[in-house]
């Protein structure tokens, strides 16, 4: 349960920088995903979390 507070702890730094540092950035860049069918952002965000689950797993074993 550590792990996961961790990790989710370092998910909100990580998106915090990026609104902190640069939110035109960001702002442009939802603006940019709104014209993306919603199939291929699930498909995207299905591949990340898998990618993210087999790195995890690597460092983990």
């Amino acid at each position: 349960m550590n792990d996961l507070l961790t990790a989710l702890g370092l998910v909100l730094v990580i998106e915090g920088v990026l609104y902190a540092l640069a939110p035109g950035a960001m702002k442009r860049a939802i603006q940019q995903m709104l014209p993306i069918p919603e199939k291929q952002l699930r498909t995207g965000g299905l591949i990340a979390m898998g990618l993210g689950f087999v790195i995890v797993w690597l460092l983990r074993h």
